[in-house]
């Protein structure tokens, strides 16, 4: 009799008897029966091929080949193009573009080799006519519609393409493990299996996942530990902007964002983000302020704006969106103590202009320029840039990359820049910008006119 062993769907718990809640992530109803293998260990080992271990020192390294994806976004975010025999993983909410930027990579590939692109999700005729509206005519791209693993395996043996898609991952299933597709154990083999084809042939492999509620790529945490590349696209469902993120890269860093807009061609890249942010500001509106943020190594002009109004209940809100709302909390505590503005009766909200997400705190004092300038109806220069992260005892301290953010600012034609005044102080270059330093809160307030 096979044995059989109990597996969380979610997290990939295992357990040698059915469970309602999971130990190891709290997930209720999660778990599903599972059976072992019953070959014996030393029979499989004696099936295997030993290779002997070689001294680090022996081995010949290769530099690294890679191949422009022919979107300038993309490469940044890879690190300069596809590394040759890679495997990528690409992750984002249903309908956020996925599908669409691959197969539009699949296209800009031409010259490169064939592509072969496997789909469970979607027939030949959906994808023809989703290439069609993205002007996609590339004779090499090839088309499966299989979701057996065993039989795709056979179709890349016998094609080598140059690049493989897989999408999604969740559809795939192998008939070696009874479980359902999608499920832990055959997301984990399926991609154990695609890797070592991948690896093996130096084909390049682009696997497309989907994600949970929580924003995570559905499966075993184990699948980004095994790929060389982890993407994710982000972006508002009812916002046009994407922003493609590398959350880890072997080959590269993992603080570039690339920045795209999705139109009916397809995803179009944003090569200037800053002036697209700001391009519908108005004139001049109290509570609005224009921060300068980092996405790894750029630069960004981002709005915020900030509403203060009288609360009609004892407890006074506090919203935000695309910025933490302990955080502004936080500095609304340090605007009421060090500053002396009674917010306590005051509702407040606070809003990142497009569904951009700022987690870094180099925008604190931008926010909070932005609560005084609603709260005293009072508003700041249109040419001002705010820049400085904020501590509890009201201090302005320094941030990193002060020099890309001004050189950023200068360029689109800001006037004002309103900084820490450590960073002023170490400033090497002549900006054509009104450079302010200031050492507390309550000096910036005094520098656009709020005390």
């Amino acid at each position: 009799m096979a044995k059989t062993v109990f597996v969380c769907s979610n997290c990939g718990y295992e357990s040698t008897k059915w469970l309602g809640k999971c130990p190891g992530c709290n997930e209720w109803n999660s778990f599903y029966e599972e059976k072992l293998s019953t070959k014996d260990t030393k029979a499989k080992v004696a099936d295997k091929k030993m290779v002997a271990p070689k001294a680090l020192n022996e081995v010949v390294g290769k530099d690294s080949v890679r191949t422009s994806t022919g979107i300038g976004e993309l490469d940044r975010v890879l690190g300069g193009g596809i590394v040759h025999g890679s495997l990528i993983l690409v992750g984002g909410e249903p309908g956020i573009g996925k599908s669409t930027l691959i197969l539009q990579l699949c296209n800009k590939m031409q010259g490169e080799g064939k592509v072969l692109y496997v789909s469970g999700e979607e027939s030949a005729e959906q994808v023809k006519i989703r290439a069609d509206r993205l002007g996609i005519h590339n004779e090499n791209i090839l088309f499966l519609g299989e979701t057996d693993i065993e039989l795709i395996e056979n179709h890349i043996l016998e094609i080598k393409p140059k690049l493989v898609i897989v999408d999604s991952i969740q559809t795939m299933y192998s008939d070696d493990i009874s479980s359902a597709a999608g499920t832990v154990s055959q997301v984990r083999e399926i991609t154990a299996r695609i890797m070592r084809i991948c690896k093996g042939n130096d084909i390049t492999t682009i696997i497309i996942g989907h994600v949970t509620k929580e924003g995570n790529i559905a499966g075993p945490r184990v699948l980004e530990h095994m790929v060389d590349t982890v993407l994710y696209i982000e972006g508002e469902r009812y916002f046009s902007y994407r922003i493609l993120r590398s959350v880890k890269n072997r080959f590269g860093s993992t603080n570039e964002i690339g920045m795209f807009e999705m139109q009916n061609e397809g995803m179009v890249e944003i090569t200037n983000p800053s002036s697209v942010l700001i391009s519908e500001r108005e004139d001049n509106p109290s509570g609005s302020v224009i921060v300068a943020s980092m996405e790894g190594t750029r630069p960004l002009l981002i709005e915020l704006q900030a509403l203060t109004t009288p609360t009609v209940f004892g407890l006074p809100r506090r919203t935000a969106n695309g910025i933490d709302y302990n955080r502004l909390t936080l500095l609304v505590a340090v605007l009421e103590k060090k500053a002396g503005l009674s917010l306590g009766s005051q509702d407040i909200y606070l809003n990142v202009v497009s569904g951009i997400h700022i987690s870094e705190p180099a925008v604190d004092l931008g926010m909070i320029i932005a609560v005084a300038s609603s709260f005293k109806n009072i508003a700041i220069e249109k040419n001002t840039v705010v820049i400085g992260e904020v501590g509890l005892t009201g201090e302005v301290r320094a941030v990193n990359l002060i020099d890309k953010r001004l050189k950023e600012a200068e360029k689109l034609g800001f006037k004002t820049c309103i900084i820490p005044e450590s960073n002023k102080k170490l400033l090497k270059e002549k900006y054509k910008l009104d450079i302010i330093g200031v050492r507390t809160v309550n000096d910036a307030l005094k520098a656009v006119n709020l005390k």
